[in-house]
């Protein structure tokens, strides 16, 4: 007898709204509906942290999932912040604005591939490279932001959104590792965080695109920062090591 394939449908039928909430994006910041856009790409991300939590817990992981979860984030956090931002201000740069912005989704398909690749044999405690949902952040955040705060699409603006646009491309292939917080998952907290989750919860509803974006940006320096500061107190140990040793040998003499 034949084996009937198929697929699982509740982590599948997640990333679909995922899909479809990164495509509405689209459509909305084409139409100039930014704050809709913005949030768009929010409910996207919550879904697509959904569906890999709902998988496990229900043991419904599969290859197919894993492959599809990648080309919905393709598209709501390669494709639909770029546009995105391209609409709203980097259109009013020209060839450098499209270039940006293309910068942007060349680095998150790059990003997605690495991760597939790397998909068994990564440590899930840290990504290498800011994840591309964390990456969408810093670009729709700041839009969201501007727009709020209606800051005219001025010449300075776009030539920001161009720098935060590439950076946030680029910080999604660099080799650095970016804590996960896929740890949290299984291992017991202390009570205080669920109440600093609550307190965070509360300051975001002060001002959503001003606090989400502040959060982003943290989140994406993080990672240089902690790399940095690892180099640096890898060069002491070692400098401590060699004057150590130098000393040994001058007393041997």
């Amino acid at each position: 007898k034949l084996r009937r394939r198929g697929i699982y449908l509740l982590p599948n039928l997640l990333t679909t709204g995922a899909m479809f909430a990164g495509f509405y994006a689209v459509i909305a910041g084409m139409g100039g509906d930014f704050r809709g856009a913005c949030v768009a790409i929010v409910v996207a991300m919550f879904l697509d942290g959904l569906d890999g939590r709902v998988a496990r817990m229900t043991n419904t992981q599969s290859e197919f999932g894993a492959q599809y979860d990648s080309l919905s984030d393709m598209l709501a956090f390669g494709v639909a912040p770029a546009l995105i931002c391209f609409s709203w201000s980097l259109s009013h740069l020209g060839k450098i604005g499209w270039t940006a912005a293309f910068v942007y989704v060349a680095c998150a398909a790059l990003r997605l591939a690495r991760f597939n690749v790397q998909l068994g044999t990564a440590d899930k405690k840290y990504f290498v490279g800011l994840a591309s949902p964390a990456a969408a952040g810093v670009v729709v955040f700041m839009v969201w932001t501007f727009h709020e705060y209606q800051l005219e699409s001025n010449a300075i603006v776009a030539v920001l959104a161009a720098v935060i646009t590439v950076l946030a491309g680029i910080l999604m292939v660099v080799n650095v590792r970016y804590y996960s917080f896929k740890d949290l998952e299984r291992n017991r907290v202390p009570f205080v965080v669920i109440l600093a989750v609550v307190l965070l919860i509360v300051i975001v509803s002060w001002d959503p695109p001003t606090v989400l974006w502040g959060m982003a940006i943290i989140y994406a320096v993080s990672g240089p920062a902690m790399a940095i500061y690892n180099r640096r107190k890898k060069f002491a140990k070692n400098s401590e090591y060699a004057a150590t040793e130098k000393a040994e040998k001058q007393s041997e003499v």
